[in-house]
């Protein structure tokens, strides 16, 4: 009996091991196209093309940072401003309207409440691509391109994926709660917004890390709205470093705007993290 243990506690231990060193494989593997970027954006520029491919080096420099920094009359801080506007705004907003439509699906009664959600869960199978024509039609129509608000106002009033989300985590919220703040004389809005809302919190910080994440890497749509330089965001500041220079590509300066860029991603990213399982693995409350 005492041999059958320490077998299996042995073959626990050897697979525990099997799995640790499988992990961190995959962790380098995902990990490596980062620390690539980051080590070419402080190699000098004769060097990131360099065979052959030098993956550890200690000849660094800040060249390409400042060469970023003083591109374009120091262009960067505002297009940072102006992508941080954006997603900001956005994110606030899909959030509130999302959570009242997911609110109004999920607790509410009222007719054809099923039939409406189908037809509004249907538009996830429209491809993005198909519709920007005809929005780019009707926003220059009422002279809404070349403004931060094509980027912004369809997103608020209009996110299936976030309504379809909360109202998944909000139909698993025990009615008994609400029926009971009703006695206590809550309308719909306190309702939503003393008791749905705290108990969704983990779903509404992964959406809205969803939606900054989106919106601050939308290169397309800022693309099609945004033309005056003053309205340019960190996406478009990136790709407007390859005509920057006539002796070519500045790979190292590239390099160096996207790990600037990637900076507030992974703040975000940080501080919701430990929501992030939770918010998409919970389906009830305790």
């Amino acid at each position: 009996m005492k041999t059958t243990l320490k077998n299996k506690k042995k073959k626990i231990k050897v697979s525990n091991v099997v799995i640790t060193i499988a992990l961190i494989c995959v962790s380098l593997i995902a990990i490596f196209p980062f620390y690539w970027m980051v080590l070419n954006s402080l190699k000098l520029p004769n060097e990131i093309f360099k065979t052959p491919v030098d993956i550890f080096t200690f000849h660094l420099s800040l060249d390409s940072y400042i060469s970023v920094f003083l591109a374009q009359n120091g262009m960067l801080w505002r297009a940072y401003l102006n992508s941080l506007i954006i997603s900001t705004t956005l994110t606030i907003g899909t959030l509130f309207t999302s959570s009242l439509a997911a609110y109004a699906f999920a607790k509410l009664r009222f007719k054809g409440k099923n039939g409406i959600y189908a037809l509004f869960i249907a538009t996830l199978m429209i491809p993005g691509q198909v519709t920007i024509l005809p929005l780019f039609m009707v926003f220059a129509k009422i002279g809404w391109t070349d403004t931060f608000l094509p980027l912004i106002i369809p997103g608020i009033f209009i996110n299936t994926y976030g309504v379809f989300m909360l109202r998944q985590f909000m139909v698993s919220i025990p009615n008994e709660l609400l029926e009971a703040a009703e006695i206590d004389g809550c309308g719909y809005f306190r309702k939503y917004l003393h008791i749905i809302l705290p108990l969704c919190k983990p779903a509404l910080i992964i959406l809205g890390l969803f939606t900054f994440i989106g919106s601050w890497n939308n290169y397309f749509g800022q693309l099609i709205y945004l033309s005056s330089p003053d309205k340019m965001t960190i996406a478009l500041f990136i790709a407007s470093l390859k005509d920057t220079h006539a002796n070519g590509v500045q790979w190292g300066m590239i390099m160096a705007a996207t790990t600037l860029s990637i900076i507030p991603i992974s703040i975000v990213y940080l501080k919701s993290q430990k929501y992030f399982v939770q918010g998409i693995a919970t389906t009830g409350i305790k």
